[in-house]
This record gives structure tokens, C-alpha cells and sequence, in this order.
């Protein structure tokens, strides 16, 4: 195919990059031939595995390569021809963003311990048939648009639940969202201009960070900690950069899991008052807390915070329902956003969410659900711990768990060897703002218990 030599000024990564690049340019290799494996290519050229990830990598993020699960690496088809190959690692921007749309476009991978959903069986399915057997037999209609701020029961019904976490709002504060993504984005474009420099937990929500990235923001990672943040870095990153809004989750917080003490909350809403910050609280895994706890919304009654909650994690991610709760003025600000951007969110999907929440069993499958997280978080971290994995902290709660390795330097390179044997893992760079190559993982305790995932880690680290 062509010829590799250590010796030149070039490196491996960057001549195998280089030599697939032009023999699909001069038509040697065509749109849709197949490419050898990753250990297929290693072998027969001489050169590590991890040599032959990053120029995998590199080709997928140019636009050259096509990954299909299960399948392997084909030549993309492609309808211009890109710039320059450009010398960045494997954790470029470009990169990330392809690892995300990947984790949404081929949910056919069998194994998905480093996915941020729940299983469906561990879903509230039951509840949701039963709401949509009552929508059925009733009056629906299906003409016109919703309520600019949603469906106005499941507002009250909302104003409810946060008044039992002891947020008081009135249903005209809170704005129902398609999930927790819309109403960070409404934030986000509401607060955020290009050039702005904006506070994100780190590690913290990839899927913001994207958005705010696409915003043209400079995203300052505030380090997270087992007790919530590192608050000398905190205080130091808004004194020296003046943002204007920090977005956190104090609570199971993606990907770490943990959640900062009341302590920690005091003081960012203290640092919040004093320079005049504004503090967005996504709050989306509170169902799943087996213990009450303080928010910072809570805690401040919304003067500063807007907080945001979803019923994708515990209801059902296909509903897609979610709220923000601010001060009057903001959430007036943000529905005509939201009318803007979108017209109105789905009555029938908040009709749906809203039968489901009534359902007498409610409570009980939030409930059970806490329960099984912590058995499997107690299982998992036991089975990790045994093959020599660091975790973060020991949340007990929530979703996931954060680990690395020794032997492992990229968690970049396991993951695409990962994906080779079917598995979606969680590399750290994603969590990253600024996606720095990390040797930590993500996983999700509801899916990492297979055996096949176990057999792949014990086999690669």
C-alpha cells in the first residue's frame, strides 16, 4: 500500500495519515473499500497498535474514513476535497464532536458502558403505556401549537416536586424544554457571546461544552473535587477573567458523580453575589439521589441561579421533556427564545411525561431505580478496583463512575479499540473543555457488568 520509515523527519502517525490521504485522492482507494483492522494494519506495517489508532483517528476526524460497528473502517465518500491534513492529536475538536455524533448514530453497539442513558427495562415503560392509553381514550387534539412555556399541569406539577426540594417557584417561572439540552442552550444564547469566557466543571456535560464552543465562548474549566470544587481556582479563574455565568451541577455530577457539600455551594453563590454572576444549576440526575439535598437554587430562590431539571433519565430519553426554573423576567426572556428557535416544545410529549408522573407507581420505580444504581455501583467498583483501576471518589449514587488506570496514558486510543470489539466506551477528553487527552474513563454502572466489557478491559490495560 506504501512504505513506512522511522527514520524520517515525519512521524509514523503523519506518513500513515499522509499515505491513506493519497492513495484516496488518486483514486488507488475508492469510497466504500474496506480497510484493514487496526491490528491488521499494526502487523503488516511494523508499528504499534497505538500508532495505528491515532492515524485511524486522525483519518475518521479529516473526513477521510467511515467507522461502522461491527463492521470496521471504510474509505468516506466525500463531495469536496478538505484542506490541508491538519497535525493535531486524536482530541481535537473535530474529533469529539464525530465521538458524539457516534454515540447517538450507532446505538446498535451492543455494549454501551460508557452511554449516559439507563437501560430500557430499567425505565419507567410501564407508567409511560399507561399514560398513553389514558391520552388515547380521551379528547386529543392535534391541531394548533402548545403553550409557549408548555403545557400548563405539567408546570404545576413541576412547581410541586421542586417545592418538595425546596425551590419556590410559581408554574409561570418554569419553562418546559425538549430536554435538559434546550434549556442550556436557551441559557447559553440568552448569556453567552462570542468571545465570552464562560465557567464549565472539569470534567464536566460534554454536550455543553459543544454547544458553547459553537457559540464562539472560551470555556475556563473550574477543577472538580470530592467535595465540589477546587474554590481557590474558582475564586482565581473570575478575578483574573470576569465571566458573567458559570455553569455547574453540583449534584451526581456528569462524569465524576459526585456531589459538592453545602459548604461549597455557600461559597460559589457567595462568589456569585460579590461579582455579580450569573449560576445555572443543571440538576437532571436528582431523581436518581437516594438522599435529600440543598441546591444551590435552593439556596438562593433564584435570585442568581436558574436551575434546570429533565424527566429523560428516569421517565424515558424519547420524550425529550425537561424545565428550566428562573426569576420572572429571564423565563419571559427565554420562551420568546424558545418560540424563536422552535415554536413551542411538544404538548403531547408533556401531556405524556405529566400521566406518567401522576401514575400512582411513580414513586416506587424512582425508588427501585435508586436501589439498583446502588447495588450495581457497589458491584462495579468492586470488579474495577480488582483489576487495579483508580476511582475518582465512590458516589454510591447516580449513574457513573469516574476511573482511570496506570497502564493506561490515552483513554482516546482504549476506546477506538473498544469500538473494534463492539463496546461504546466514555474517554475523558470529552469531559474536558479543553479536551486534553486524559487517561479517565466514564462509566456507566447500569451497563458494566457484562462479561464481554470485563474480558476487553482485563485483556487491554
Amino acid at each position: 500500500m506504501f512504505v513506512l520509515d522511522s527514520s524520517y523527519g515525519t512521524s509514523l502517525v503523519q506518513q500513515i495519515v499522509n499515505g491513506f490521504r493519497q492513495s484516496i485522492e488518486d483514486g488507488s482507494l475508492r469510497a466504500g473499500s474496506k480497510l484493514p483492522s487496526i491490528r491488521q494494519f499494526a502487523q503488516t506495517h511494523d508499528v504499534s497498535v497505538y500508532t495505528a489508532v491515532d492515524a485511524y483517528d486522525r483519518l475518521v476526524a479529516l473526513g477521510y474514513f467511515v467507522s461502522r460497528p461491527n463492521l470496521g473502517f471504510f474509505v468516506r465518500r466525500r463531495q469536496a476535497t478538505p484542506g490541508p491534513v491538519a497535525v493535531a492529536g486524536p482530541c481535537d475538536a473535530f474529533d469529539a464532536n464525530f465521538y458524539m455524533r457516534r454515540i447517538f448514530e450507532h446505538r446498535s453497539l451492543s455494549l454501551k458502558p460508557g452511554c449516559g442513558w439507563l437501560p430500557e427495562e430499567w425505565l419507567f415503560g410501564e407508567g409511560v403505556r399507561r399514560s398513553l392509553r389514558t391520552l388515547a381514550a380521551g379528547d386529543i387534539s392535534i391541531s394548533g401549537y402548545g403553550e409557549p412555556k408548555g403545557y400548563l399541569p405539567m408546570r404545576q406539577l413541576v412547581r410541586d416536586l421542586l417545592a418538595e426540594r425546596e425551590i419556590a417557584v410559581t408554574a409561570e417561572q418554569l419553562l418546559l424544554t425538549q430536554g435538559s439540552s434546550q434549556a442550556l442552550d436557551l441559557i447559553a444564547r440568552r448569556a453567552v457571546r462570542p468571545g465570552d469566557k464562560v465557567l464549565v466543571d472539569d470534567p464536566g456535560y460534554s454536550n455543553l461544552y459543544f454547544a458553547l464552543r459553537f457559540m464562539g465562548a472560551e470555556l475556563l474549566g473550574v477543577p472538580r473535587t470530592e467535595e465540589g470544587y477546587d474554590l481557590e481556582q474558582l475564586e482565581a479563574l473570575i478575578l483574573e477573567h470576569q465571566p458573567k455565568v458559570f455553569f455547574t451541577q453540583p449534584r451526581l455530577q456528569c462524569p465524576t458523580g459526585m456531589s459538592a457539600t453545602l459548604s461549597h455551594m455557600y461559597r460559589v453563590l457567595q462568589l456569585a453575589e460579590r461579582h455579580d454572576l450569573l449560576v445555572v444549576e443543571n440538576d437532571i440526575y436528582a431523581d436518581l439521589d437516594d438522599r435529600p439535598r440543598a441546591t444551590l437554587a435552593s439556596l438562593d430562590q433564584l435570585r442568581r441561579v436558574v436551575y434546570i431539571g429533565s424527566f429523560s433519565k428516569t421517565i424515558s430519553p424519547n420524550l425529550r421533556v425537561g424545565y428550566l426554573a428562573a426569576h420572572q423576567e429571564l423565563v419571559e426572556e427565554l420562551a420568546q427564545l424558545k418560540m424563536i428557535s422552535g415554536l413551542t416544545s411538544s404538548e403531547f410529549s408533556e401531556r405524556l411525561a405529566c400521566g406518567a408522573l401522576i401514575d400512582g407507581r411513580w414513586r416506587k420505580h424512582l425508588k427501585n431505580l435508586r436501589e439498583r444504581l446502588a447495588d450495581a455501583h457497589s458491584r462495579v467498583s468492586a470488579r474495577f478496583l480488582d483489576m487495579g483501576f483508580e476511582t475518582f471518589a465512590t458516589p454510591k449514587a447516580g449513574m457513573f463512575l469516574w476511573v482511570q488506570h496506570p497502564s493506561i496514558d490515552n483513554a482516546n486510543v482504549l476506546a477506538l479499540l473498544a469500538a473494534e470489539n463492539d463496546i461504546l466506551l466514555g474517554p475523558g477528553h470529552l469531559f474536558s473543555p479543553s479536551l486534553t487527552m486524559s487517561p479517565w474513563l466514564r462509566f456507566n454502572v447500569a451497563f458494566s457488568e457484562d462479561e464481554a466489557v470485563l474480558r476487553f478491559l482485563r485483556q487491554y490495560i
